[in-house]
Formats: structure tokens, sequence, C-alpha cells
């Protein structure tokens, strides 16, 4: 049974006969449906790097949340090789130096971070990732660091993380000495998350032992980064932090005792998301050191005294290094905003922005033709991208910064899409690239709250009407200049700390205290005074006049520190409403969406089909069909024909990444992940038509086709190697659903 899409271009009469492929798994349309990668070319977050001595020109790569990725020409281009694999979320790539086409990949992103995904344990390539298999330690989550033994690509170690919202057991680290067949845990303090629990350890033995190393070394050490001297194997160095500070560390007797070595506190300040700098030995002088911070420093005499290297101008918050040990002039640099490449000792350098790995938190599409899509970018500032280019591609030409913040949600005005709103919060006109600040309420305060991602969205019914929340919801319809708070603090005051917090319930930190905010917004399309609000410490509030009086619906199942991540309120059926409510902070990760069609009175969880151990981020109706929705989870999107009773994978051709938000643009389905950018699923008016239990042979009716150059520049082209967003097909797409197996005649004629 499967489903065929068709592409015609001009109007001529064409005649074609098609042997159509086995329905897929896919909802059935594999051959039909297909993702299309928009962009923007603006590298991401990136702690996973590893080169290959022997082979100069090749370095790997991963995004925290976007696959991995390989160049083989010192970083001009980069080809993803992870996309069929169940997870994009990784923390550490390590290739064998006496065996390089040996590649472990460890899942899981390793940053305990507030958006941060987890994994599903080690990946082994023995192709140089043409291909992969899965090893095992599935329950860590989290793979910060991988070790493999440079004479024998079968033993390696593994720094596992472990949850990282809860205790468990695999966590530590663990030793293979059977290229990952078998694993055992060689080093483990306890379940829980290590806290002032850490230190420096040395084993001597291949690693079946550990001692702690303490001489020189603060205790209740949090968080710790090593590095060995290539050139002298006694010589170490660690930056090292407590609760009180963190400093940077050295040995010269193989790390029996350490002394601080500078009273510099930059370069081992913690950068943007709190992480501890990783430091680098050059491989032949143990003098030239480096450490990744807000900017990666260097120092020529030991770490006494040290330069900013690497920085603004040129990014900023440097995660990793990684020097080729034959030719110290070859370095890796994996950053915030991607992964570049030196081979001249830091002279020049190549691109982020070819890295089409855009960590973004929400999507909206304006009102242009071809429409753009919209978000703020993590670690970059924001986005504004055409859907289409025209110059037969989306290139660096069709999207620009529209001045909003890196977190969050970014919308245009119905009216005028020039007029951008974003962030926390900003008004920016794309005609003359000038933004005002327009918060309702200019400082923060106890009783105006905000965190990372704050709703700003328009009313579907008024288009002069915009929203936008803190922990209270605010209203305006002159584009910010003046606004009115239209509801009470909608989070809860008190509640029940989480049991996966164990033995640090008694922290200071954990003390119960009014701390959340409005994390969605949904204005009915249907009803103006109605409005659906739903918090990150799980509550649901309704309004049904524009917020004079605001009602508790939360659903009974739904407890604090589940977040209501978003709520879509019905296209069909005003008291229709759906909640995407995600739980990793309490440790859980199965899926969980909620739908009432009473107005919140009931509830009931619609997730049969959604795979466990994905959590949901976003949930949208369809605004044709009633029934029709789709979810985003933190690996693919699902399809649901019957209201959510039942779903199905719709990843198709996508990469596994987080998606954090998706739209429908018309006839097009748009998705904001936090890892690969945005990407379009073109054309989805078959979905509209299918039935669930498709039977019959049928054609389905075509969206109205749009007659568009395929290109209109009229200089030299972009070279074919110029990083760029795919088009949308030309021509009229033709769709049909064959009930068996058969050759296919279709006759398209003029008129």
């Amino acid at each position: 049974m499967p489903a065929l899409r068709f592409f015609v271009s001009g109007l001529t009469i064409l005649l074609a006969t098609i042997a159509p492929c086995p329905l897929s798994a896919d909802a059935g349309f594999d051959d039909a449906l297909r993702w299309r990668n928009v962009g923007p070319f603006r590298g991401g977050r990136t702690r996973a790097i590893a080169g290959v001595p022997s082979q100069p020109n090749v370095f790997y790569m991963a995004q925290v949340n976007g696959g991995v990725f390989k160049t083989t020409d010192y970083g001009r281009t980069w080809q993803p090789i992870f996309d069929d694999q169940p997870t994009g979320s990784v923390g550490a790539i390590a290739v064998s130096i006496s065996n390089p086409e040996i590649v472990y990949v460890g899942s899981g992103e390793g940053l305990h971070r507030p958006d941060l995904s987890i994994g599903d344990g080690i990946y082994k390539s023995t192709d140089a990732g043409k291909t992969w298999t899965h090893l095992g330690l599935r329950d860590g989550q989290q793979v910060a660091q991988l070790a493999v033994d440079p004479r024998n690509p079968d033993r390696f170690l593994v720094a596992v993380a472990g949850h990282p919202y809860g205790p468990n057991e695999e966590r530590g680290i663990f030793r293979s000495l059977d290229g990952g067949k078998t694993f055992e845990k060689v080093l483990y303090r306890d379940e829980n998350t290590n806290g002032t629990n850490g230190g420096i350890f040395k084993s001597t033995d291949g690693g079946k032992t550990w001692n702690q190393l303490r001489q020189g070394l603060p205790e209740k050490i949090v968080q710790a980064n090593l590095a060995v001297a290539p050139s002298s194997l006694k010589t170490l160095l660690a930056t090292v932090k407590t609760l009180v500070a963190s400093n940077i560390f050295r040995s010269e007797d193989g790390g029996e005792s350490w002394f601080k070595t500078t009273d510099d506190l930059r370069p081992s300040a913690g950068i943007g998301g709190g992480e501890l700098p990783v430091v680098r030995f050059d491989p032949t002088n143990p003098s030239i050191v480096y450490s990744a911070s807000v900017v990666c420093w260097k120092s020529i005499d030991g770490g006494k005294t040290w330069d900013g290297w690497r920085g603004a101008p040129g990014g900023d918050d440097y995660q990793n290094i990684w020097i080729n040990q034959d030719n110290s002039n070859i370095i890796l640099l994996g950053s915030d905003q991607g992964a570049i490449i030196t081979v001249n000792g830091g002279q020049s350098w190549s691109s982020w922005y070819n890295q089409p790995t855009a960590q973004l938190y929400h999507v909206s599409a304006d009102n242009a033709l071809p429409y753009r899509l919209y978000s703020g970018q993590q670690e970059s500032g924001s986005v504004g991208i055409a859907s289409r280019g025209n110059d037969g591609a989306i290139t660096f030409r069709d999207w620009h910064p529209v001045a909003a913040e890196e977190y969050g949600y970014v919308v245009a005005d119905p009216l005028d899409p020039d007029v951008i709103y974003g962030g926390k919060l900003t008004r920016y006109d794309r005609r003359t690239d000038q933004a005002q600040g327009i918060l309702p309420v200019p400082l923060r305060s106890p009783d105006f709250r905000m965190l990372r991602t704050q709703p700003v969205v328009f009313s579907p019914v008024d288009p002069h009407l915009l929203f936008f929340s803190g922990n209270t919801l605010w209203q305006t319809r002159n584009g910010g200049r003046n606004w009115q708070q239209i509801s009470p603090d909608l989070t809860r005051k008190t509640y029940e700390l989480p049991a996966s917090i164990g033995k640090y319930r008694a922290d200071p930190s954990a003390v119960a205290k009014q701390r959340g905010v409005i994390y969605t917004v949904a204005p009915s399309p249907l009803d103006v005074n109605r409005i659906w609000c739903g918090t990150d410490d799980g509550l649901i509030h309704l309004t049904t006049n524009g917020g004079k009086t605001w009602n508790d619906v939360t659903p009974p199942a739904i407890s604090a520190w589940q977040k209501i991540s978003i709520i879509d309120a019905s296209h069909f059926d005003p008291n229709a409403a759906y909640a995407a409510v995600n739980t990793l902070r309490l440790d859980d990760i199965r899926p969980h969406i909620y739908r009432t069609h009473d107005g919140g009175k009931t509830w009931a969880e619609i997730v049969h089909g959604i795979s466990e151990g994905q959590t949901v981020n976003v949930v949208r109706e369809d605004t044709q069909r009633k029934g029709l929705l789709f979810a985003g989870t933190e690996r693919s999107v699902y399809v649901s024909l019957d209201g959510g009773d039942n779903w199905e994978p719709l990843r198709l051709n996508m990469p596994a990444t987080s998606i954090r938000d998706l739209v429908i643009k018309e006839d097009d389905l748009a998705v904001a992940t936090h890892g690969r950018g945005f990407w379009i699923l073109d054309n989805i008016t078959p979905l509209r038509q299918l039935t669930k239990d498709q039977r019959n042979t049928v054609l389905f009716k075509p969206q109205t086709a749009l007659h568009i150059r395929w290109s209109l520049n009229t200089d030299t082209p972009l070279p074919p190697d110029e990083p760029a967003g795919e088009n949308p097909p030309d021509g009229a797409m033709i769709d049909y659903f064959l009930t068996e197996e058969s050759p296919v005649t279709l006759e398209i004629k003029d008129n």
C-alpha cells in the first residue's frame, strides 16, 4: 500500500509509468513526503571533537544534539555521518590512533545545562563513520569523555555522567577490553549526582583500580578537567572547581602533588553554561598549554601567564580542544558556535558558517511570500530565514539576525512581516535594522519573573493583539508601547519536592519557593477572549473572558516540576486543547500529551504509538483537518490521524534530533530542532486526505501550485560546495495511494 509523490513542472502533457515501493513504517509516506533542511548554516554548541593525526585533513565533530559530522577537507565542508541512528545527542568522540577506521561515539550531551538532551549509550564504527553499531551503557544517558588506548583500539574508557535529574547505577568510569562487547565499572562513587563528592583519580594498572590524588588540591571538588602532557607523562594540568572558586593546578610528579599555577582567574573561569574549562598541552612542549574558556587562552610558561589566543571577535565559550600530535599547528576547536580548524597555529581558521547545527527553541512563520521562519538560536542570537531562496537554494543571502536574544520565541507582526518581536523583549524593524526594548516592566523583580524562554504570541483572531508572559500574562495592542497585565501570578506558590532529588532534598537550593513562569500561551483561534496558559512548574489555567478571571484546569496527573511545554488551542472546538508535558526534570523520559474536549474539566493522556524514552516538547493541531495532529519529541516528529488516539512516526529522512517546536504554515509543516536548524515538510495535503485505515486506491486532490522561477540569479552562481539550505520542489505535486503494487500511468493535460 505505497503512497507516492510525482512532480510536474510547466504546463505540458506528461505520461509516466511508476513502479511503486512498499509502504514504509513512517505513516506509509516514505516515498511521498520528504523533509528538507532549511538552515541556517551557523554552527551550534559543539563539545565532542576529534581528529586523525595520520590523516591531517580528517576531523570529526558532534554538535551536542545534531549528530556526528566529518570533514575530509580541513573543515571547508562538513558531512553528517550519524543521521540514521536513533539519537543525535552526543557528548564525546574518540578515534583510534593505531587504527583510525575505528571511531567511538558517546551519546548524551555530557553537559548539565537546562536545554540538554540525553543519549542512549556507546556507538562504534569500524569503517571511519560509514556504519555504526550500538555497544551498550544505554542507561548512562550522558557520556562526557572517551579515551582509547593508542596502541590497542579494543581497550577504551568511558566517563558516564549518568541521569542528569536523578540517581542511577550506570554512572562512573567504565572500561572495555574487547572493543565494547562488554563493559566493567571500574570507578564509582554512588548512584547520585556527585555534587561535592568529586576529585582527581589515578590508576597504574590500566584502569582496574584507582586512587584519589589529594596533595595540593582543594577539598569538596565539584568538577575537574585533566590533561597529561604527551611529551612529559608526569606533567599534568587540571582545572578544578569547588563551590567557592575554580583554579588551574599543575603537577610535575604524575599527580602525587599539585600547585596552583596562576592568580589569573580568567583561564579557569566557567563559560556561559557553567562548564569548567578544558585544558590541553602542546604535544611537544609541556610549557605551552591552552584553556578553552570564554575565550581560548594560551600560556607559553606552563600556565603562569595567559593571553587570549582565540575569542571575540570570533566567537565565545570554547568547549574543547584537539591538537594533532604530529603537527601542533593543526588544532580543532569546539565552541558554542561550532567547530573550527587551524593549520597554521591559529593565524587563520575555517568557518563555522558551514554547519547546519543551529539549536533553535521555537518556530514561527510570517505572512511574506515566500514565508520566513523565525527563532532564537542558542549561543548565537536570532534568525529569520526564507523558506525559499531566489537563487536556486537558501543561501547566506536569505537569512539575517532579527535583534532578538538567543533564547526563545520570535514572531513577526501578522500585518507587517518586516516588524518582528522576540526574546525578552524587542521590536525589530527589518527596513531600518533598528530594535527597541519593549518589556512590560523594565526590570525583573520577585513580582516579575522571567526565565530563558518566554512566550511571545499574537492572537490568531485579532492580529493587533500581542501577548507576552513572565509569571504573569500581559497584552498590548500597539506594538508594546503600552501593556496591560491580564492575569495574576499563575505559578505554584509551593510544592512537594520530587523524589528524584534523593539525598539532595536538604540542600538549600532545593527549598520550595515560588519560582515558576508561564511557559506557554495558547490564544484560541475561535474566540479572542479564550486563552490557555501553562507553566514550567506544572499548572494549566484557562480564561474565557480575556483575562478577567482564570480557572485552574490542570490535569490531576500533573505534578510540580512537570513542564507544560506547549499548549495548542483547537481550531475546530473552543473547548478543546492539547498539552505537551516534558517531565525530564523528574527523571521521567516517558512521552506525555494530554487532550481535553470540555474546557479542561477532564483530560485524557494520548501517547499510544510514541516510543518510550523520548519526552514530548510540542503538540499542534492541523489548521485544516480536524483530528490531524503533529507532535515533536526529543528524537522525532509524530503524526496522528485520529485526534491523538494513535501516533505514527513521521521522521522519514530527518536525522534524530530534539524537536522543540513545530508550526503548520498553509500546506507546509515547519519544525525547529535544537541541534539541526529548521526543517520543512512541504505539502501535507495528502495527510489531510488520508484516512486512518486507507483501503482504496486514491488520487489525492493536489494543492494549488505556484509557478516560481527556479533561480533569479543573473550573476555568477555560488560554488557548489557553498553551504545552502534546500529549496522546495518546483512545479506541481501529485500524490496518490495504491492498495497494491502495480504499474501506474498518470496522464496530465492542459485544462
